[in-house]
């Protein structure tokens, strides 16, 4: 199945000159949606996570079955100001400018092997963040994964971490 044709792509959105990915359309397709999940936890099932941290907020559709499937726990790592208690955060860029991430300070415990999620990778810095976040609280981060990599933008080069995608554009 070619996934890309399950993935609408909107021009100049959030802002001009951005091409933004919508995974919507892929997951409103049921047996589509289920297949990208299956494909997923056969990526990073040898990696043996413990805890999967979805990434605020279309890596939370994706993290929540993917933590099911493979038996785990969920953490969230969301935008500045969404969590209660105590949290640390930190900045990352993104390919239109800079953000802020946190997770809760008790989301993980030491040494636990830990899956990052989100929908797409484009520069990496998102990702990176989160495992920052989460190598602050002890967790080991076993590796990252997304529906979508954009190759052109070399995120994966930033990465300290194995990483997988299941579908690549190579232009914008």
């Amino acid at each position: 199945m070619d996934l890309k044709e399950h993935i609408r792509q909107i021009p100049d959105f959030p802002k001009p000159g951005i091409n933004f990915f919508d995974i919507s359309t892929l997951m409103k397709n049921a047996q589509t949606w289920r297949d990208v999940i299956n494909q997923l936890v056969e990526v990073v099932g040898p990696w043996q996570p413990q805890v999967v941290a979805g990434i605020d907020a279309r890596g939370f559709l994706v993290a929540s079955p993917l933590a099911i499937q493979l038996g785990c726990g969920l953490v969230m790592v969301r935008k500045k100001g969404k969590l209660p208690g105590r949290v640390n955060r930190a900045n990352y860029g993104l390919e239109y400018g800079t953000d802020e991430i946190e997770i809760q300070t008790d989301a993980v415990e030491p040494g636990q092997k830990i899956l990052i999620v989100d929908d797409l990778l484009a520069t990496g810095g998102t990702i990176m963040a989160a495992a920052t976040l989460l190598r602050q609280g002890g967790g080991h981060v076993v590796g990252a994964v997304s529906v979508i990599e954009l190759d052109f933008l070399k995120g994966r080069a930033k990465l300290d971490m194995p990483f997988q995608s299941l579908v690549q554009y190579d232009t914008e």
